[in-house]
């Protein structure tokens, strides 16, 4: 088989399990179908395609790719041996990543790429220059030789640009001048040729020079290894413990938020988010820096535990999810809150910071939106995935220079911060502790919530069901309450300080909060004396008792509206009559009733029954009732759909592409061959593409046919016609192909 020379042919070549491989690997390459290797070729190397193509690529094989640039393999063919020697070592498995994905093709003895790879990768590949004619020329030795008669300025100045890149300003380059009367480092290098002159300012470094003041080499063997990980063993239980205990606070400090906005919600800034204000009040009250604020209320929106009532005014209030998320067990809250982080496609830890025209960047603020987001987290979090359980890196930073080396070209500017802040949030989640992958994270990065739902009731403390009264009306917590014992103490005493042992103090205010939810003053009682392991003291008893005796004796209520007359016998008729029972209409006064219906409500029940009422303003003057128009409840903005990553090619769309591409190819290689075109057949004369198709049906013989699709591009194919008619041509491999889409057909030889 002759080597391939172009991308094309060696595409045609291939098998359809590399082909297959390749598609996967390049997922745009695959929409639309292309029609034959000639377009996939074109489409794979494109600047765009190929920059997709390089992001998921580690240092060392990003450096095999530049080394083949360096050897001008976008121009004629290289061969692996050179490439060992310009890397200091084998290309090994990289080059075959490469093959993979078309990036580079050809056998070891001629490997090529694609010309736009040189525009992806800059001017400069592997930080060298262009090649010099008289260096190339030369070997080894006579460039040492030269090497060794420079001065120590002339070496300084040339590993500065041996460094990269390779170009400087200098007004030393306006003339050349001749080796004896050089008079500055730049012009003597330029005499010996260790310099080329691009322009009266400008010097290159030529790439021969570069590559051996390296050492012979392009790279450090530092640059091409992978850096370490330094990693801690940990107990899986101490790392789940922990995290657990993390997990607490998380659930203890979204619970505060939820309350206080329901209490007051906050307003929605103009141009969206929360403003500065609301969020330091709000870091102040949960006693928690503002970025550990800024990612509970954004948690909350993920989850949809709050969002923008869209109302006149709007402002940032919990929704009806709320109620549910509080009354379930801490796993499940826990869970809910970690799904929406890992989902979230936003980045909380841009908040703080400023954009483009320097205004400050808010939470909940459009600009804080990264789609991208949840694919940068899962990436960290799969590292830690890859760990022996239990065992956590030491250090975030050499996280950080890991990741990048295995795809330095991912995540733009932010690739190193993204790290850090997944690192930071996940640790405040309790997904992570001691640097190490907690196990319910394990599950939910399987998609597995009721396997992380378990792990983390059985990491988190076993609930208590007793609780200790202090003798000064303190309650200590001695851990994580039950449920129902939690929110009675709650219910009574207010959060001192809060944590793994929480203390809480009764005060008056308190007690009497109690009973305006209609405790009496017994049940109290009895909730400090069953509950308390220590005994109750008599201060405490004392407060509930003075409280509850004067709780209570000046009492108010709630009314829709009332009514009046100084007739006290009117005011007799009206509460017997029918419409009475209709509003519930009741007497507090002589002359006074009142009802918890709406005004007009009453007043109209009343004008049935034969009524004449009046409905009265605050300042005692009739006022009209009639609504003004129609009106309706305001609805909440749906929440955008999550898009985390690209989805995949399924086998069924693979197998699809490549039966497409590979008809394509066959078809191209007859027309250009093997064809014989029948007089009158295709082209516009239907009537002879019809008969050559019917014929071709009966004799069971290959056609070749032009069709256009519905966007107008234009294929070829090759069919074995089974059937022909209803205005479709039926092929041997159960296509169906519309007739007024066939612009040309041929019979193919045999």
């Amino acid at each position: 088989m002759m080597p391939a020379t172009s991308l094309a042919d060696w595409l045609r070549s291939v098998s359809d399990e590399a082909l297959a491989t390749l598609l996967r690997n390049r997922r745009d390459l695959a929409t639309p179908p292309p029609a034959d290797a000639g377009v996939l070729a074109t489409r794979a190397g494109t600047p765009g395609s190929i920059a997709r193509a390089c992001e998921d690529l580690d240092t060392f094989t990003l450096a095999v790719l530049e080394a083949l640039l360096v050897a001008d393999a976008d121009t004629e063919p290289t061969t692996r041996d050179h490439l060992g020697e310009l890397l200091g070592r084998q290309p090994g498995p990289a080059l075959d990543r490469l093959r993979a994905r078309a990036l580079a093709w050809g056998e070891d003895g001629a490997l090529r790429v694609a010309p736009a790879l040189r525009e992806v990768l800059g001017s400069f590949p592997a930080g060298v220059g262009a090649s010099a004619p008289a260096l190339a020329a030369a070997d080894r030795a006579e460039l040492d030789g030269l090497l060794e008669q420079v001065g120590a300025d002339e070496r300084a100045l040339l590993g500065k640009l041996a460094d990269g890149p390779p170009v400087g300003r200098t007004r030393d380059a306006a003339a050349e001048v001749p080796l004896a009367e050089a008079g500055t480092p730049v012009q003597r290098l330029l005499a010996r040729g260790l310099l080329l002159r691009r322009d009266a300012e400008t010097v290159e470094l030529p790439r021969e020079v570069a590559i051996a003041l390296r050492g012979g080499r392009l790279f450090t063997a530092e640059t091409l290894d992978e850096p370490e990980l330094p990693i801690t063993a940990h107990e899986r239980t101490t790392v789940d413990e922990a995290g657990a205990g993390e997990a607490m606070e998380l659930l203890r400090r979204m619970e505060s938020l939820l309350l206080a906005w329901s209490a007051q919600p906050p307003p929605v800034l103009k141009s969206g988010g929360l403003g500065v204000r609301e969020l330091r009040r709000l870091a102040r009250d949960l006693e928690v820096p503002e970025p550990t604020a800024t990612l509970l209320v954004e948690l909350a929106a993920g989850a949809g535990l709050v969002a923008d009532s869209a109302a006149g005014t709007p402002e940032w209030v919990p929704t009806t999810l709320t109620d549910s998320w509080l009354a379930s067990p801490p796993a499940q809250r826990w869970a809910t809150l970690a799904q929406a982080w890992l989902d979230l496609p936003r980045l909380p830890g841009l908040a703080g910071q400023r954009d483009a025209k320097d205004k400050p960047l808010v939470p909940l603020a459009e600009e804080l939106r990264r789609p991208q987001a949840p694919v940068g987290r899962r990436r960290v979090l799969n590292v830690l995935a890859e760990l022996p359980a239990g065992a956590g890196v030491d250090s975030v930073e050499a996280l950080v220079r890991v990741l990048a080396w295995r795809a330095p070209r991912r995540g733009g500017r932010l690739r190193d911060e993204v790290v850090r802040q997944t690192m930071a949030e996940g640790t405040a989640l309790g997904l992570v502790a001691h640097g190490a992958l907690c196990t319910a994270t394990g599950a939910l990065l399987a998609d597995d919530r009721p396997g992380a739902v378990e792990a983390m009731v059985e990491a988190l403390p076993t609930p208590v069901d007793h609780i200790l009264v202090q003798a000064d009306n303190t309650v200590v917590a001695p851990g994580p309450l039950e449920p129902d014992l939690a929110a009675e103490v709650a219910g009574v005493a207010e959060v001192e300080s809060a944590g793994h042992a929480t203390v809480y103090r009764v005060t008056e205010t308190s007690v009497r909060r109690a009973l305006d939810t209609g405790r009496t003053a017994a049940e109290l009682h009895e909730l400090f004396a069953t509950r308390s392991a220590t005994p109750v003291p008599q201060s405490l008893t004392y407060l509930i008792d003075d409280v509850a005796r004067r709780h209570g004796r000046l009492r108010g209520g709630a009314a829709g509206s009332f009514l009046r007359c100084d007739d006290e016998v009117l005011v007799a008729e009206v509460l017997n009559s029918a419409a009475a029972r209709e509003v519930e209409l009741r007497r507090i006064a002589p002359t006074v009733l009142i009802s918890p219906f709406p005004l007009a409500e009453v007043l109209d029940e009343l004008r049935k029954v034969g009524f004449a009422p009046a409905a009265e303003g605050p300042d005692g003057r009739v006022m009209d009732l009639r609504p003004a128009g129609r009106r309706i409840p305001p609805n909440a903005p749906r929440s955008r759909p999550v898009t985390t990553e690209q989805a995949g090619i399924s086998q069924e769309q693979l197998t699809a592409v490549l039966a497409h591409l590979r008809a394509g190819d066959r078809a191209a290689s007859s027309r250009r061959g093997s064809v014989t075109r029948l007089p009158g057949g295709g082209g516009a004369d239907t009537s002879a593409t019809l008969a050559l198709l019917s014929r071709a049906t009966r004799e069971q013989r290959e056609v070749w046919i032009g069709l256009v699709d519905s966007h107008g591009t234009a294929s070829q194919r090759v069919v074995t016609p089974v059937r022909v008619g209803g205005g479709v041509l039926e092929g041997a491999d159960s296509e169906r192909y519309p007739l007024h889409r066939i612009t040309s057909a041929a019979l193919v030889e045999d």
